[in-house]
């Protein structure tokens, strides 16, 4: 079957800018509950600046349950949480919320792992000199990991893309709804073939961008 690109080339645009809109969105809202939670989780363990057992314990527990889900499975399993604060099951601003959630979780345990990195010597001369523990994670422990998590971000960022691609079953919207609909569900591999194509071209370039802006971090 051939496409017809008169028609399908205005919803492609459409798609594309809908999936940059669910990525960037998901990537700045996450990123930030990430990283708070991820500094959080090594901050409250045993020996941490703020060592609070049970506080990281619960935290700990959230992140393992809700980190191994499968994207397409949490989209149904939050559907109640999502329609409280959403008002609605399908669509975009559903799919952002499920995607963010996902995403924070995910990132939280990839900010803990590499602030686990830092020489514990470096924080602990910083406390001996009456360093508070904010000045210090803002100061000493982030810029000190900020390579690694530049390149955990970039991992983390084609991951949302491809929750984007997955949105497209609740209607989310986007280039994987659009190969869905117009390419899977219709027999038209040329379309799908087109989105899937965009979506390795984004891949790519994030990842050349992610590895390039950590090789210049490290080299500071």
């Amino acid at each position: 079957m051939q496409a017809n690109w008169d028609t399908l080339r205005p919803l492609l645009y459409e798609a594309i800018g809908t999936t940059i809109y669910l990525v960037l969105l998901t990537f700045v809202v996450g990123g930030l509950i990430g990283l708070f939670v991820g500094t959080l989780l090594y901050c409250t363990r045993k020996g941490g600046l703020l060592a609070n057992a049970p506080i990281n314990l619960l935290l700990n527990v959230i992140v393992n349950v809700v980190r191994p889900i499968p994207f397409i499975i949490l989209l149904a399993a939050l559907g109640p949480v999502t329609l409280k604060v959403v008002g609605t099951t399908i669509g975009t601003e559903a799919a952002a919320f499920v995607m963010i959630v996902a995403a924070s979780f995910g990132i939280a345990r990839i900010v803990e792992q590499n602030l686990v990195t830092v020489d514990p010597g470096v924080i602990e001369a910083a406390r001996a000199v009456g360093a508070g523990p904010l000045r210090i994670i803002l100061t000493l422990l982030i810029p000190e990991a900020l390579g690694p998590l530049v390149l955990g971000y970039t991992f983390v960022v084609i991951a949302i893309v491809d929750m984007s691609a997955m949105a497209g079953t609740v209607g989310g919207g986007g280039l994987g709804d659009f190969a869905l609909v117009h390419g899977y569900q219709r027999f038209n591999w040329q379309v799908t073939l087109v989105a899937t194509l965009i979506i390795i071209a984004g891949v790519q370039g994030i990842q050349f961008f992610g590895n390039w802006l950590a090789r210049k971090v490290l080299r500071r």
